[in-house]
C-alpha cells in the first residue's frame, strides 16, 4: 500500500504561525511535510489559506472545529469552509466540562456526534473527534467503570473518525496500542506525540512508546490515511521541534 503521509498540526507552532503564517508553512513543507492540520485560521479566509498551501506544496490533512461550529446554522459555514481548503476531516478537538462525565453523559455525546456525522457525510466529509486523557479514565458507578473512549467507539458509526492523540493517552495514564488495535481501523487520523515520565520535553522518537507497533497496526489496516505530528513541549524553538520530529519518523521509516 502507499506510505501514509506525514503532516504537522499547526498548533505545535502556532505561536510562529500567529507573527508569520507563511514564513510557518514554508519552513514546514521545507521540513518535509505534506501536510498540515490546523486549530485556528489565524484571521485568514478560507481562500487566502488555500493559496498558502498550494503555494508550498502542503495538503489539509483536516481541521480541529470546536464542538459550536459544527452545530445548527455554524455548521454550513464550517463545511464551506473546509471545502475550499480541500478539506474532509472535521475533527471535534475536546469537549466542554458538561459534556466530559459519566456513561450517560458519553452516550449522549455519542448520539450527538452520530447526528452530525450524518450530516457532514451527506455533503463529502467525515467528523471525528480528538482525545485528552480524560477518556480514558473510567468512571466510577453504574458504568461498571466503562472508560469514555469505549463508550463513545461503542455507540457511534464506522465512519466517526476516533483520532487518537498516543501521547495525550499516555499523560492521561492509559497505553494507547490496545486502544489502537481495537478500533484500528478509525483511526483515520492520528496524532504521532511520544510520552516520556522523566522528561516531559520528549520529541518523536524519544520516550516510552511502541512505534514499530504503532506503524504495524495504522499501516495493517488499509484505513489510516494521515500521521499527524504534534509537538506541545519544547526542548528547542517550536519550529526545531517538529523538524526533529520529523527527521526521527524518517528514521524510522516513515
Amino acid at each position: 500500500m502507499p506510505a501514509i503521509p506525514v503532516a504537522l498540526q499547526v498548533y505545535s507552532v502556532r505561536k510562529d504561525a500567529a507573527e508569520n503564517l507563511p514564513a510557518t508553512l514554508e519552513a514546514i513543507a521545507a521540513a518535509d511535510y505534506a501536510g498540515v492540520e490546523f486549530a485556528g485560521y489565524y484571521d485568514r479566509t478560507a481562500q487566502e489559506l488555500r493559496r498558502l498551501l498550494d503555494d508550498h506544496g502542503l495538503r489539509c490533512a483536516g481541521t480541529h472545529t470546536g464542538l459550536k461550529t459544527v452545530l445548527d446554522d455554524e455548521l454550513d459555514r464550517t463545511i464551506e469552509f473546509n471545502q475550499v481548503l480541500g478539506n474532509s476531516n472535521l475533527i471535534v478537538p475536546g469537549l466542554p466540562a458538561e459534556r466530559r462525565g459519566n456513561r450517560d453523559v458519553w452516550l449522549d455525546n455519542a448520539r450527538l456526534f452520530e447526528e452530525i456525522n450524518q450530516k457532514v457525510q451527506e455533503r463529502g466529509m467525515r467528523l471525528g473527534y480528538h482525545n485528552h486523557g480524560h477518556e480514558f479514565q473510567a468512571s466510577d458507578g453504574a458504568d461498571g467503570g466503562e472508560a469514555p473512549w469505549d463508550t463513545l467507539a461503542q455507540n457511534t458509526s464506522a465512519s466517526l473518525i476516533l483520532q487518537l492523540d498516543l501521547g495525550n493517552a499516555m499523560h492521561g495514564g492509559a497505553d494507547p496500542l490496545p486502544y489502537l488495535r481495537k478500533y484500528a481501523g478509525r483511526a483515520v487520523t492520528i496524532h504521532l506525540k511520544d510520552h516520556d515520565p522523566n522528561n516531559d520535553k520528549a520529541l518523536i522518537g524519544e520516550g516510552v512508546l511502541d512505534w514499530d507497533e504503532v506503524f504495524r497496526i495504522c499501516e495493517s489496516t488499509g484505513k489510516t490515511e494521515w500521521y499527524i505530528v504534534e509537538q506541545e513541549s519544547y526542548a528547542y524553538p517550536p519550529l526545531e521541534c517538529v523538524r526533529r520530529c520529523r527527521e526521527n519518523l524518517k528514521k524510522m521509516g516513515r
